[in-house]
């Protein structure tokens, strides 16, 4: 091959950047890829399984990995049914390859566009880069497989080897890497680019859609007082269920995308149904509109009430609690301080627990007063100030703290911390009794 038509190739295929015509797309050369792999999503490593699974000889798929990660691989073109690059070797002759993918018929073009229409989750999916295992099986369902299977991958190349060669191993490789960062280059292999497959959804969702109801002009007040003994009665409201619901569990065969941590999801889950089910409990109880409403937490409190609402901490990963400590500006040690605070009397207890908290005037004139009548003369402990608001008994490993609601809190020491005791007391000697006991 002569070096002029070598340029010619690379004025073809080569670009700075990125096009689209009506039935192409055109990838400017990827970087090298040394130190990753090709494929990080479950899509991209299964085009990899389908290109390795059929390769005859394992030391042509060696040669490619090789060269698509030394950056042998030109820019890439993508139409329905075929991808095209340059490919270069050591020596610089370039070569033409070439991958053929059977496009899908229009018969089940028209199966996958009714499937999707009916599942707007996948459409939104797709818009988001992401190709989940779902809407994969639910196009194969409908006759309509995306993937390619053992055999799909057809390789051509102006080497002109019989069968997989070197420069057509690499240029797969490197559409892994373009799968990952967008599955509709998938979709235009198969015969659909990204604007005609999203227009022609649009229409058939519109074609889908009923027609508005017409506007109703009401009724009169008298006939509807008159009508009032011909309609049944209103059923009974459902009952409150004993428990919270069972969040899904997102235990796939498919990895997590770069980023996202199942565990902490789950707990989230978890957390979000035991709410909404302790939120329904108050809004069906009697009285409920007199209620206050609770004050609205801190981001770092609430990671405590999330790093709080496992049992005693058992369904915590260690991970998910790393995480909380980290977001709410604690040590893995200072999480757990502030978890023990959180359980005795959440957010009020975790106020008391910080060192942020220093109590007005008022409340220490009144917390002195409390001290001194909180015992029979003689038999009040020593104590001795520890700080606004704190008080430690002198020779034992207790302390009292007040609140800012004029509350005591017991603390004992722990680890060569205080930590919290127990629930607050009104009065400083019930405290300190928790606190010693």
């Amino acid at each position: 091959m002569t070096d002029d038509h070598d340029h010619d190739h690379d004025h073809e295929y080569a670009g700075e950047g990125e096009g689209e015509g009506e039935g192409e797309r055109t990838f400017a050369a990827l970087p090298s890829a040394k130190g990753r792999g090709f494929a990080q999503t479950w899509w991209g490593q299964a085009w990899l399984r389908a290109l390795e699974d059929s390769a005859l000889d394992s030391e042509q798929l060696k040669q490619g990995r090789r060269q698509a990660r030394a950056g042998a691989v030109g820019a890439v073109s993508v139409r329905p049914g075929r991808i095209t690059a340059v490919v270069r070797d050591r020596d610089g002759t370039a070569y033409r390859s070439d991958v053929l993918l059977p496009e899908l018929t229009g018969d089940a073009w028209d199966r996958f566009l009714d499937m999707a229409v009916e599942r707007a989750g996948h459409i939104a999916a797709l818009l988001d880069r992401e190709m989940p295992p779902h809407l994969v099986e639910d196009a194969a369902d409908a006759g309509a497989g995306l993937l390619p299977g053992i055999g799909d991958l057809e390789p051509t190349c102006t080497c002109e080897a019989w069968y997989l060669c070197p420069h057509t191993a690499a240029l797969c490789y490197q559409v892994a890497r373009l799968l990952d960062q967008d599955p509709f280059v998938l979709l235009l292999l198969r015969g659909r680019g990204e604007r005609r497959l999203l227009d022609e959804l649009q229409m058939r969702s519109a074609a889908r859609a009923e027609p508005s109801a017409p506007v109703s002009e009401g009724v009169r007040a008298d006939e509807a007082f008159a009508a009032a003994g011909l309609l049944p009665v209103l059923p009974e409201p459902p009952t409150l269920p004993a428990e919270p619901g069972v969040p899904p569990s997102l235990d796939t065969e498919a990895a997590p995308a770069p980023g996202v941590d199942p565990a902490a999801l789950e707990l989230l889950a978890a957390d979000a149904a035991v709410r909404a089910h302790r939120m329904l409990a108050e809004a069906l109880a009697d009285g409920h509109e007199r209620r206050p409403a609770e004050p609205e937490l801190t981001l770092c409190q609430d990671a405590v009430r999330l790093a709080a609402s496992g049992d005693a901490g058992a369904r915590l990963p260690a991970a998910v609690a790393a995480r909380l400590a980290a977001g709410s500006g604690r040590t893995r040690s200072g999480l757990g301080l502030a978890v023990r605070a959180w359980r005795s009397g959440g957010a009020p207890a975790l106020t008391v627990l910080e060192d942020g908290w220093v109590p007005d005037e008022e409340t220490l004139v009144r917390a002195e007063a409390q001290l001194a009548e909180g015992w029979d003369a003689g038999e009040r402990p020593r104590l001795r100030s520890a700080g606004a608001g704190r008080w430690t008994v002198v020779g034992a490993d207790a302390q009292l703290r007040v609140g800012p609601d004029g509350r005591w809190w017991p603390y004992t020491r722990s680890g060569g911390a205080w930590a919290p005791a127990g629930p607050a007391a009104p009065d400083p000697a019930s405290a300190l009794t928790l606190a010693e006991g």
